[in-house]
């Protein structure tokens, strides 16, 4: 990537702000021609002899025509976004207006921009590397505050600083191979291989922290999938509208009453959290019910976290029997009491024969000893003493709506990520994450050779092909392919 613009000959047009009406759109222009267009059609100032990140007001005229008054925004090339020249026209939000002057200027020379050409030319002038540029698009689409880190992590290059540190090492080192391979007949050896096996391990221990990152960092980008899962009847759709505290499922007394799965989504402690309602787990001979519960099973093991709700009615040999379940699929899961008001003595004596090692954790329930705290309010009967010897149980009452707030505490405590420090480097990124795979493959083939009595020129091969992986990241490797499928996945004004 070179270090000069390299400016494109068009110049592009695009609506920079939301489609509708609102109170102002804003026009963006990027390209060699972008201010003498503007110029052409602004009644005002002289854009072409203005200083660059300067903001004018005026009119935007059509022959004796003026459509809308406006402020133009100039940047002047290299220091834009695009590294091109750019304009920004900020008019009123009229789908009228905005139509009108983008119509204007594409028949004065401008073409409409492609999704994401803004940006994509940014990466090609050298403003952005590839894994920035699409940090980008994440950026814009994030939608809770650690979403908006990860992504504003990438975007200011950390996640790319680490990686140009690992390639310029290996360059190095393959540039001292392929010297060697010019010197084939004097049997002479300029990379020393241990110091090239210490590198790789240094490297392999980065890159294996990087891997390690990507179940958090995508799950910070997408949110976490949690599912809601339980017998039919116990209130998992009630548990789901009081956490969303809206009537998002049906609710009924008839058993079965959800046959499909129920989505929705909240943001607890500035995560994304995607609560999913389920089919009650049961045996059913109802061909529409039965798929609901395939599609429940389905459902849980593609979460993060199980709620598995019970119900003081039920049996408690089926509750063991389904924690064991659970506890076979290694998802870390929360057991959740619902109609607490239904709670007795002998319940919860016999919950404690049942292994819930992997719910809430092994500190002691406060449930019962607190008079203020809502998930022990209007118990009956007082079985305060026998709670406390459960510390794995929350108690609610989805109903009512009492203990939904402690529940949402544990469901986050449970995540594990609102304590993650978000100046580490994350990825989030399933093509970063495959390309680091295939960075670590390459590495280990040569480890394995520098060990063996093979030439330096398969020792090269190998390390190049590192090389390529972890420039396929960054974007100094591309290909045509390759940029279309990410950029176009951008919106048209970016």
């Amino acid at each position: 990537m070179s270090d000069s613009p390299v400016y494109n000959s068009d110049t592009i047009i695009a609506l920079a702000t939301p489609s509708g009406i609102g109170a102002i759109g804003v026009i963006r222009l990027s390209g060699p021609d972008a201010i003498a267009l503007v110029n052409e059609v602004f009644g005002g100032k002289d854009l072409s002899i203005q200083h660059t990140h300067t903001i004018h007001f005026g009119t935007i005229r059509d022959g004796n025509l003026i459509i809308d008054e406006v402020l133009v925004s100039l940047f002047i090339g290299p220091k834009s976004y695009t590294r091109e020249n750019v304009v920004e026209i900020s008019t009123h939000g009229s789908a009228f207006i905005i139509e009108s002057i983008i119509k204007l200027l594409i028949r004065k020379g401008a073409r409409p921009a492609n999704p994401g050409e803004f940006t994509l030319r940014a990466f090609l002038n050298g403003q952005l590397d590839l894994s920035q540029a699409e940090a980008v698009a994440d950026l814009i689409a994030s939608n809770s505050q650690a979403s908006h880190q990860v992504a504003m992590q990438q975007m200011r290059g950390g996640f790319s600083g680490e990686l140009h540190h690992l390639r310029d090492q290996l360059i190095h080192f393959a540039a001292m191979i392929e010297l060697e391979l010019d010197f084939g007949e004097e049997d002479v050896e300029f990379a020393n291989r241990e110091d090239l096996k210490g590198l790789i391990y240094q490297i392999q221990r980065i890159l294996h922290r990087l891997i390690q990152s990507f179940e958090q960092g995508n799950v910070m980008k997408n949110g976490v999938p949690v599912v809601i899962a339980g017998k039919p009847n116990v209130g998992k759709s009630t548990l789901l509208n009081a956490l969303l505290n809206e009537e998002r499922a049906i609710v009924s007394e008839i058993a079965g009453t959800t046959r499909d799965t129920v989505e929705d989504e909240m943001i607890i402690g500035g995560l994304r959290f995607r609560f999913i309602d389920t089919a009650g787990i049961r045996e059913t001979v109802d061909i529409i019910e039965a798929k609901g519960v395939e599609r429940t099973h389905e459902k849980i093991k593609q979460a993060k976290l199980i709620i598995y709700l019970v119900d003081p009615e039920q049996d408690v040999k089926e509750i063991q029997s389904q924690v064991n379940y659970l506890e076979q699929l290694s998802i870390p899961f929360l057991t959740v009491v619902n109609k607490k008001d239904l709670v007795n003595d002998d319940f919860i004596v016999q919950l404690e024969g049942v292994n819930l090692k992997s719910e809430v954790g092994s500190r002691k329930s406060e449930v019962g000893s607190q008079k203020s705290d809502d998930r022990t309010s209007d118990l009956k009967p007082q079985t305060s003493d026998l709670r406390t010897q459960s510390p794995n149980l929350i108690f609610i009452s989805a109903r009512e709506k009492q203990g939904i707030d402690f529940l949402k505490q544990e469901i986050l405590r449970k995540v594990n990520l609102h304590n993650i420090n978000t100046d580490d480097v994350l990825i989030s990124n399933i093509r970063h994450l495959e390309a680091l795979q295939k960075t670590e493959e390459s590495l280990n083939r040569v480890l394995v050779n520098i060990d063996n009595p093979i030439t330096s020129d398969f020792l090269a091969s190998d390390i190049k092909q590192a090389l390529y992986y972890l420039g396929e990241i960054t974007g100094q490797v591309t290909t045509d392919d390759l940029l279309e499928t990410i950029f176009s996945k951008f919106c048209i004004g970016k």
